[in-house]
């Protein structure tokens, strides 16, 4: 399952969680965002131990910019409320996994 999350449900759907969560920050206009969503869909499916999130960088700019997100699609990880690793760009489900572990 994924989540789509805002500013105000950032706390608790993202910093909060106990597992590993991979957040999309990625726009409607965006064809790598288009391509990467198939790829975090069928992680967040065939992964229950990782919690994938999506935020609209159109929707909520002031998480983009809190998270430093100049270019989309940026995927962070997020482990115990701390940022541990980030992708930016297409990459293969592989690249976001070993982030997440």
């Amino acid at each position: 399952m994924e989540y789509n999350v805002t500013y105000a449900n950032f706390e608790k759907e993202v910093m909060q969680e106990t597992k590993p969560v991979l957040v999309d920050f990625w726009a409607t206009w965006c064809g790598p965002c288009r391509m990467l969503a198939p790829v975090l869909a069928k992680i967040a499916e065939e992964n229950p131990d990782i919690k994938v999130c999506k935020v609209n960088v159109d929707e909520e700019r002031e998480l983009a910019m809190q998270f430093n997100v100049t270019s989309i699609p940026t995927v962070l990880c997020v482990k115990n409320g701390e940022v541990t690793g980030r992708s930016v760009g297409f990459v293969p489900a592989q690249k976001l996994l070993e982030l997440a572990k």
